[in-house]
């Protein structure tokens, strides 16, 4: 497989989401380190559009879920109804089961139900009364949640962010990328009828090509600074190991998305705050954005 077909994907995505490049780079490039994304942004800003991009152009199975209060476990990953004629109780699949699954509003669920993922995107199973059932491959979660301090929302704890490799937001468009929006009568490309540039299994070769990407041990070292920074230093919750491995992944992937088969610190720096700031929770001044860029800024690259 060529990257020129991660350039393919790059720019069909690019007219669904219309003046957003970086967004849509740290969407591709979690997909390609094996992660799950979580978009956070107000309502109407083309979450949804994007995750239905990214399905179409990948050639993937596909469902939206729209998350509720009421909604229940069983509606995401499958119940076991009884047949009377076979006498038995027989599985009937959830949407968990696609290839690419889109939690919208995810925290407009119950505590409850936003668990029923956690296994999922763990360990890509789930279990149901005691069976163990193995899910698609590749499997990819995109859940959307809006800001916490709008009504109706159940803030995501901290196990399940961990669980997110990638946490980014689409922001307004520039205006010239609104009044190109506004000239097309339409909100850019429909997802829908985006051309498929990758199958698949040419997705997986790609995942292991991303994996086969080296990283120095000064490069490591540098990781492992900005890291231990973030345990010692205004924080209530460091990084944990799990975040290490999340940032090295997806250094990888951006180091893969732009030719290169070694990673720099460069490409930590440009993954850094998606994958770092909904891990981190700090008990001074800083939170969010603020945090990860004051980490950054404090701990200089090894060369």
């Amino acid at each position: 497989m060529s990257q020129s077909n991660i350039q393919t994907l790059l720019n069909q995505l690019s007219q669904v989401l219309l003046g957003k490049p970086e967004q849509i780079k740290l969407a591709v490039a979690c997909i390609l380190a094996k992660g799950h994304l979580l978009i956070e942004d107000l309502p109407g800003m083309g979450k949804t559009s994007l995750s239905q991009g990214i399905a179409s152009s990948l050639g993937m199975s596909y469902q939206r879920i729209q998350f509720t209060s009421d909604m229940l476990p069983a509606d995401i990953l499958g119940v076991s109804i009884y047949s009377k004629e076979q006498q038995q109780f027989i599985f009937h699949k959830g949407p968990v089961f696609n290839r690419m699954l889109l939690a919208d509003e995810i925290n407009r669920a119950s505590p409850k139900t936003q668990s029923a993922l956690l296994e999922a995107m763990a360990e890509q199973q789930i279990t149901i009364d005691g069976i163990t059932h193995p899910l698609s491959s590749p499997f990819f979660v995109i859940a959307t949640q809006n800001p916490v301090d709008q009504a109706g929302t159940f803030p995501l704890p901290e196990s399940q962010l961990d669980r997110f490799m990638m946490r980014i937001s689409i922001g307004y468009p520039s205006a010239e990328a609104e009044l190109a929006m506004l000239k097309s009568h339409t909100q850019a490309s429909k997802p829908a009828s985006l051309s498929q540039c990758l199958t698949p299994q040419e997705l997986m070769l790609l995942q292991q090509q991303v994996a086969q990407v080296s990283a120095s041990d000064a490069v490591l070292n540098y990781l492992i600074a900005l890291v231990d920074f973030s345990r010692q230093h205004n924080t209530a919750n460091g990084l944990s190991p799990r975040a290490s491995i999340a940032l090295l992944q997806a250094a990888k992937a951006w180091a893969f998305i732009h030719q290169r088969q070694y990673v720099v610190p460069e490409d930590i720096q440009a993954v850094f705050a998606s994958v770092a700031e909904h891990r981190i929770r700090s008990s001074s001044q800083f939170q969010g954005q603020a945090l990860s860029d004051t980490i950054l800024a404090s701990v200089n690259p090894i060369r």
